[in-house]
């Protein structure tokens, strides 16, 4: 039988059971403010990286909390660590920390600098 017009698509369900969620226990564990932090994209908004390539803090933090690591490594070297997204969340959450911890965290799992 020859194709029919369409295919059927990938599941876009997220398993979270097979994501590793490493990196995210070892920030928790040394940055308790990353608890406090509702994702309100205030952080993005601010963000000079976030203005001038495709890099979105908020995303970030999602993503770290979700377990995907491939995805936050490929895009955290972009952080400046400027510290403007910390000093605009309504929370408190220490983001500038978050971002520097999560570097040293994929340092110490992969054995290289990011």
């Amino acid at each position: 039988m020859g194709k029919f017009g369409f295919t059927i698509s990938k599941g876009r369900q997220i398993d979270y059971d097979s994501n590793d969620r490493s990196i995210a226990a070892y920030i928790f564990e040394r940055e308790p403010s990353f608890r406090l932090c509702i994702e309100c994209g205030g952080c993005s908004a601010t963000c000079t990286t976030g203005n001038l390539t495709k890099f979105s803090l908020r995303e970030l933090n999602i993503l770290i909390k979700r377990g995907e690591n491939d995805q936050v490594r490929e895009s955290i070297g972009k952080c400046m660590l400027c510290g403007k997204c910390t000093l605009v969340c309504p929370r408190g959450v220490n983001t500038r920390n978050i971002v520097s911890l999560a570097k040293k965290a994929f340092q110490l799992t992969d054995g290289y600098a990011i």
